[in-house]
């Protein structure tokens, strides 16, 4: 049989499914290490990114963490796990997920500073005009207003870690990437190819499902 029916032979046997090495076990593990990932990142950048923003006297301290979180793109995550190797951290999946959150904290926080930053400076003062707060501005107009761009920061940061959290399965961790490393060990091209698919699919059910929410949202700017 070629490849594409021996991937799809495996997918369609149920003894793939069953036990902690099964399709569902791995995929709840990949979720949880992805999940986990952007909600840490979310409470580290989401705040920082929101202040800098809507505190625009710090413009130029805002521009500076946005190129340094920018720049930290460049750093592989795999070469944050092997050195997370030397520290009390290791690895496996505790380690992947502090590695993912810093790959996830870039776009969350690029998208949301420049979301609230980018609010017109005339319907802030309009909004101070009128009598409202710091804290209602913010709440009441630019959040809203920046909206789009944090939802779409975030669906990216959401998608890129889906789709890299396969490496958990070469320090030591779960996930779906867990088929392609053992596929790739046992030399069971079907296995590899079927773990890919998995991982493929997942990201892009990722991907639609946060453009259907980031649409019902708002059709606001687009993700810088």
């Amino acid at each position: 049989m070629s490849l594409i029916e021996d991937t799809l032979v495996w997918l369609g046997d149920r003894a793939h499914y069953r036990g902690v090495d099964g399709v569902p076990h791995r995929l709840f593990e990949h979720l949880w290490i992805s999940g986990a990932a952007v909600g840490l990142a979310a409470v580290v950048a989401l705040p920082l990114a929101v202040w800098l923003g809507h505190t625009r006297r710090f413009a130029r301290l805002g521009n500076a963490v946005i190129s340094l979180s920018n720049a930290s793109r460049a750093v592989p995550v795999f070469a944050v796990l092997v050195l997370f190797a030397a520290t009390p951290i290791g690895f496996g999946n505790r380690a992947t997920v502090f590695a993912l959150t810093l790959f996830a904290v870039p776009p969350l926080l690029t998208n949301s500073f420049v979301g609230v930053r980018g609010v017109d400076a005339d319907v802030v003062e309009a909004a101070r005009g009128n009598g409202m707060s710091g804290a209602q501005v913010l709440r009441r107009v630019e959040l809203p207003l920046a909206l789009p761009l944090v939802a779409a920061g975030f669906r990216t940061a959401a998608v890129q870690v889906v789709a890299t959290a396969t490496l958990a399965a070469y320090v030591g961790g779960g996930g779906l990437g867990r088929f392609i490393a053992d596929g790739f060990g046992r030399a069971d091209p079907a296995q590899t190819a079927a773990g890919g698919v998995l991982v493929a699919a997942l990201a892009v059910l990722v991907e639609v499902s946060l453009a259907v929410v980031q649409h019902s949202l708002t059709k606001g700017p687009r993700e810088v």
